[in-house]
């Protein structure tokens, strides 16, 4: 599936499944580039710099692509795989280890003016303690990106009518059981359209904006059909939603 991770208390098989360099660890290269546009326009010139955390940056390629968007802006990536800050170190400056728990991330209240959390909430294990930290970190005012895929996509409908299990939700960490897909990615929690929203604003957030975007596993016969999906998010494969910090 996708994705970068970041989690709270993991149990150690968690852990190991994590720390697997077999395991992807980098979302979808043009959904980095739609989040690094949203967040250039609402962060205005670089000037002053701002500071950007890409939580669970996985092996910095979304950073790095981010980074052209975001010029004079700080990115540091963060992210509490070994393995992937490694990897990260090779394509973006910055890449320090943190995690999503109670001060887990070393970075000051209100130290950070904007953050990237691409494809990493379906990964946690406790997604409220990530979003208490991301808000402690923010700034008031300052902007939450994050990306999940929909449990509601379009083909999940159909799938679940079908008594298949949906496309993004897994039932064991060492193999598929009951969905389309070939790869064991971690999913954990999933969240369509409204529960995102109520999920986050509950958070002590303002919800900015809800866009969808496509999925690059979709069959390539169905792609037009998953980019026209984009135009209503609660039908769409990916969702993309901007936040600011009350």
């Amino acid at each position: 599936m996708t994705t970068s991770r970041a989690t709270t208390v993991k149990p150690p098989e968690l852990r190991d499944f994590y720390e697997n360099p077999a395991v992807p660890v980098a979302s979808g290269t043009p959904r980095s580039r739609r989040q690094a546009r949203i967040l250039a326009d609402a962060l205005g010139p670089a000037s002053p710099p701002r500071t950007i955390l890409d939580l669970g940056c996985g092996d910095g390629t979304a950073a790095a692509t981010a980074a052209p968007f975001l010029p004079g802006h700080r990115i540091v990536g963060i992210d509490w795989s070994q393995d992937a800050l490694r990897r990260a170190r090779t394509r973006i400056p910055y890449a320090i280890r943190g995690e999503l728990t109670d001060g887990g991330l070393p970075f000051r209240s209100a130290s950070a003016d904007a953050v990237l959390f691409s494809e990493v909430i379906e990964h946690l294990v406790d997604p409220d303690a990530a979003l208490d930290e991301i808000r402690r970190v923010l700034r008031p005012g300052g902007h939450l990106m994050l990306s999940t895929p929909n449990l509601a996509a379009w083909y999940n409908r159909g799938l679940l009518l079908a008594g298949v299990q949906p496309v993004f939700s897994e039932v064991s960490l060492r193999a598929i059981h009951g969905r389309p897909g070939r790869e064991v990615v971690g999913h954990l929690r999933l969240y369509t359209a409204r529960a995102l929203r109520e999920f986050v604003a509950a958070s002590g957030f303002q919800v900015v904006r809800l866009a969808g975007a496509p999925f690059h596993g979709v069959p390539r016969a169905l792609r037009p059909l998953d980019r026209l999906a984009c135009a209503r998010p609660s039908l769409a494969s990916i969702l993309l939603l901007h936040a600011r910090r009350t």
